[in-house]
């Protein structure tokens, strides 16, 4: 046996040798100068250059690649992207009555789950309740708001929603959803929309919704049932079912579309995208955040001139043809560069923050010197080494420049050399995607170059092993850069729960009404009544889970809790 798999291993190795052989090589080996453009602009490749302080591609990048993820958008509740999108002929949507059998025919909610809808399904014991089940029979235009836009807190969260509807932002209508309905949709019949998407992850319905203009013009029946009320017609103060399983399942069902690829019933145009962070769309809320936390941006704020420019934008996505688009992928450029990067660097965190018992210093910095040659080894120019000569160019990594510019420009440069083509919220996506990978690229290659440098690479090795001190430094340099890194980009995807939840439970974040509860010492309490009196209807924006929402594992079984 041991003599057949030595032969099998010996016939693979021959052939793997005949593939490779049998290719004609561009070049032997390239010197700098056959990549035409880097000795000219390797200025702009300095491994010291972070971003600017009010730099916000990063945020443009993140929101974009979360769109229709409710993970994302109930940690970041107040929204920054409307985007344009369509229903697609076919999908079945939902809606539970709250009156009895009648068809509803203008400015109604339906959700995409049934769990979602059957919620609003109200009816006594004898009676029952009536839940529609409908089909899109044409492409449904939309526009989609993100964060938790369907949860009517004060804080912000339906700020985009104001500007659209009103042209300014209006607190004191905050709860007056069928005046918004009404506007919206107001607005949108000149453009043809009709609906308007919201994720609902910060109430306890959960999911998405779609507020509807007309039910007559895209839809039809499929099934209008009699159904068994789960609600028994009794309206509790925090909008929780009576029956705790009910609650539970629909946060379970909303956990289906949490991460990538999010909503998939609903196409959006990433093309028409408007973000408040684009700067130069909107310059006015530059100034609104200086300082502050992703947590604390808000749209208010903004210059009733940067209204304008942000409703000219909009209404011009919604009326261009197709056609016109540039046919990127958008979502897809997106994933691309989190797929990439984001377990690779989560795993160089953890190596870096290892506490190290037995194992000797120096193999374990080069197995982070590893981890960071693996992210780079597509971009390692052959010609780009360190210089023997020059003390400079090793001090400050500027021999590693062609190596930061080709890992930063893989993603973008084919699309920008078309840059004419794309769209202004196209280029402001492909700004985006710039702005990101190169402060990856920047930090791994400086970090990688440091340890190279310090004799820790396995493909480099020193003649002499360094001290254990040079390691030392080298490991807590190395630290500080992926924590920054890792903070500045601020990915979702690396939000989760620490270990992973068990069969009967699943990963959730607090978000109100659920979870926020009396103290355990109050024991006649309901098991889901919120902390309610007259003076306190909401949490505190600026305090605890609520301000700062930290995934744990709760139970999908009985006994449940938080």
């Amino acid at each position: 046996m041991l003599s057949i798999r030595k032969t099998s291993v010996v016939w693979l190795f021959i052939a793997f040798e005949r593939v490779l052989t049998a290719q004609t090589p561009l070049s032997n080996h390239a010197h700098l100068g056959f990549y035409p453009d880097v000795e000219h602009d390797l200025g702009q490749w300095d491994l010291g250059e972070a971003p600017a302080v009010n730099a916000t591609g990063h945020l443009v990048f993140e929101t974009a690649n979360s769109l229709l993820q409710n993970w994302a958008n109930t940690r970041h509740r107040i929204g920054h992207t409307i985007v344009p999108g369509t229903v697609p002929v076919g999908t079945l949507l939902y809606h539970g009555s709250l009156t009895g059998p009648h068809l509803p025919t203008a400015l109604d909610w339906v959700a995409v789950e049934p769990d979602h809808s059957i919620f609003f399904c109200y009816g006594s014991v004898k009676t029952g309740c009536w839940h529609l089940t409908l089909a899109v029979t044409r492409p449904m235009k939309v526009l989609y708001f993100d964060g938790s836009s369907a949860a009517k807190l004060p804080e912000g969260i339906m700020d985009t929603q104001d500007l659209v509807a009103w042209s300014e932002m209006k607190p004191e209508w905050l709860t007056n959803e069928e005046q918004r309905i009404k506007d919206l949709c107001k607005w949108g019949q000149k453009y043809g929309v009709n609906g308007f998407v919201r994720p609902a992850r910060s109430k306890p319905d959960a999911d998405f919704e779609i507020m509807v203009c007309d039910f007559t013009s895209h839809m039809e029946v499929v099934s209008f049932l009699n159904l068994e009320s789960p609600r028994l017609g009794v309206r509790l103060p925090t909008g929780l079912s009576e029956d705790p399983n009910t609650a539970y399942e629909i946060m379970h069902s909303a956990s289906w579309r949490e991460l990538y690829p999010g909503e998939t019933r609903i196409m959006l145009d990433f093309s028409g995208l408007v973000s408040f962070y684009d700067t130069a769309l909107i310059p006015s809320l530059v100034p609104c955040r200086a300082g502050l936390e992703r947590w604390d941006h808000r749209v208010a704020g903004i210059s009733s001139e940067d209204i304008e420019r942000a409703q000219d934008r909009l209404a011009r996505a919604l009326v261009r043809p197709a056609v016109t688009t540039s046919g990127i992928d958008w979502k897809t450029v997106l994933r691309v560069v989190v797929d990439r990067y984001a377990s690779r660097l989560e795993m160089i965190q953890y190596l870096s923050n290892m506490t190290l018992d037995d194992k000797p210093i120096f193999d374990h910095a080069q197995q982070v010197q590893r981890q960071l040659r693996t992210i780079l080894l597509p971009y390692t120019v052959f010609a780009a080494l360190p210089s023997n000569t020059s003390v400079t160019a090793n001090v400050t990594n500027s021999w590693a420049a062609p190596v930061f510019r080709e890992c930063a420009t893989s993603h973008t440069a084919s699309i920008a050399a078309h840059g004419t083509a794309l769209m202004p919220s196209e280029r402001l996506l492909l700004q985006a995607v710039q702005e990101t990978t190169r402060e990856i690229c920047r930090v791994v290659t400086k970090m990688w170059a440091s340890g190279l440098i310090a004799g820790v690479d396995s493909f480099y090795p020193p003649d002499q092993r360094p001290e254990a001190d040079h390691i030392r430094t080298l490991m807590g340099e190395w630290r500080e850069d992926i924590t920054k890194l890792i903070s500045w980009l601020d990915w979702n995807v690396w939000v989760k729960c620490r270990p992973a939840c068990g069969i009967e439970e699943m990963c959730y974040l607090p978000t109100w009404p659920i979870g926020f509860f009396p103290p355990p010492d109050e024991d006649d309490a309901p098991p889901f009544q919120a902390q309610w009196d007259s003076t306190s209807l909401w949490p505190d924006p600026n305090k605890g889970e609520w301000k700062r929402p930290q995934p744990k594992c709760i139970r999908r079984l009985e006994p449940y809790g938080f």
